[in-house]
């Protein structure tokens, strides 16, 4: 596995009840801040190395956050996308961060797109890379990997904690097998996302990420999947802040017409098609991503647009 650098800061954060988020900073201690928003299943090392150079050379503070039920992070289940945002606000404030951008990566994006609703004067724009469309609400859409969590919603409510048991024992055993396990994963998947899990420093970041995210729980896959067959608590249409969307014109996990369904109803969104990627692309051109939104400042409104 390829060398890869621990974070230059790691630690949690009090937030509500009692409760902690576990993070991971890279780059400028001083420099603007992103907040990553990893993807389902993912931790808070899921940040492309190619994301992490940038915000070295640049000046810019790369945060990745655990969602609860992951890394150090204390489990528990939102009633709803929106209210995460309300220890996000906490997280914020203890870091000193007055402004953010944020990056969300497939089940990552309805949670930055929430933090865009919530705190509009704080969030100056939002990234969504391959993200998951509301499967409830006026802008549901149907299709895709994520219709069998809708299918499976009261099996997953049941057995929620069992289910999140199950899994953290079961990657404690293939651990070893890691390595093997993300090629054989990767040998199955569209040319895409095998073209770019191919690449010697995308492998050692998700296999790093896995390996320290899942050390001693790994119950944020299914809250995330639970959360996402209900509504997130908004709208699209509530969106105010500027969103730029990237979408894999041939991605099998989310299909591409989640994200051109999401692009008729944010007030503020453009599209970029990343053509001929699956539902991995948007990490490969981390450094589009970011510099499109260090572009962007306080809140405007404006249309959606979709270009190539």
């Amino acid at each position: 596995m390829s060398d890869v650098r621990r974070p230059a800061l790691e630690g949690t954060v009090a937030v509500r009840d009692d409760r902690r988020l576990s993070f991971a900073e890279y780059g400028s201690r001083r420099g603007a801040a992103i907040v990553w928003m990893h993807g389902t299943p993912g931790a808070r090392r899921q940040i492309p190395i190619e994301a992490r150079e940038y915000a070295a050379r640049h000046g810019v503070r790369i945060i990745g956050i655990d969602r609860p039920g992951i890394g150090s992070s204390t489990p528990y289940l939102y009633p709803d996308v929106l209210d995460w945002t309300h220890d996000l606000e906490l997280f914020l404030d203890t870091l000193a961060i007055d402004t953010v951008r944020m990056i969300g990566l497939s089940g990552g994006g309805p949670y930055a797109l929430a933090a865009g609703v919530a705190l509009p004067d704080r969030v100056h724009g939002v990234g969504v890379l391959g993200g998951v469309a509301p499967t409830r609400g006026v802008d549901a859409v149907d299709g895709g990997i994520i219709q069998l969590a809708v299918h499976l919603a009261p099996l997953l409510s049941l057995a929620r904690v069992p289910l999140g048991i199950g899994l953290t024992q079961g990657i404690r055993l293939v651990k070893p097998l890691a390595g093997p396990a993300l090629d054989l994963y990767a040998s199955l998947q569209p040319p895409g996302d095998k073209n770019l899990l191919a690449r010697p420093e995308v492998k050692a970041m998700f296999l790093d990420d896995l390996l320290n995210g899942s050390r001693f729980q790994t119950s944020a896959p299914i809250n995330d999947l639970l959360l996402f067959t209900r509504h997130w608590g908004f709208d699209a249409a509530d969106v105010q802040v500027p969103v730029r969307w990237w979408h894999g014109d041939d991605d099998h996990i989310v299909p591409f017409r989640h994200g051109q369904a999401m692009m008729d109803r944010l007030p503020d969104a453009t599209m970029r098609v990343v053509d001929g990627e699956s539902h991995l692309g948007g990490l490969g051109i981390a450094e589009e991503v970011i510099a499109t939104l260090m572009e962007l400042g306080p809140r405007r409104t404006g249309t959606a647009a979709v270009k190539r």
